[in-house]
């Protein structure tokens, strides 16, 4: 059976410097500093790969004031919160496996399949896990 790879999605500058949270002078300047690694169209424009992009999540919410970051979150007493880009989520009867890539890194939590239909949990979204000593819990952001 011959493997399949799947192509990364590709982000133009501007959606990708909107993920990111930072301004498009910015990225545009990340690109050409070699900060960020990009892929050129057959015009020579830049395209971002999403995965390229997982090792600046944490960071684009670290700029946020803390009472700003939290109002979209429920009331929770978990300090512990790392931010990333869903990268799978697997559903079977009541139980689904969601995975996260935060800054180059792999973190999957196990939780109800309610849960994930209730947050519409989907490859792609940016979403937060809150590690407590037990337990990985994700969150949508």
């Amino acid at each position: 059976m011959p493997v399949r790879r799947t192509t990364p999605k590709l982000l133009s500058p501007r959606e990708a410097a909107k993920v990111l949270g930072i301004s498009y002078p910015t990225l545009k300047r990340w690109i050409y500093e070699g900060k960020l690694r990009t892929v050129k169209t057959r015009g020579g424009h830049h395209r971002i790969p999403e995965s390229e992009l997982d090792r600046y999540l944490y960071r684009a919410l670290q700029k946020v004031g803390y009472p700003a970051r939290r109002s979209d979150y429920r009331r929770i007493s978990a300090r512990n919160q790392l931010i990333g880009r869903i990268v799978d989520v697997k559903i079977s009867g009541l139980m689904a496996q969601v995975t996260l890539s935060i800054a180059g890194q792999h973190v999957t939590s196990i939780i109800t399949a309610d849960a994930v239909r209730e947050m519409r949990l989907e490859k792609g979204q940016t979403a937060a896990a809150l590690i407590k000593s037990t337990e990985v819990m994700i969150l949508r952001v």
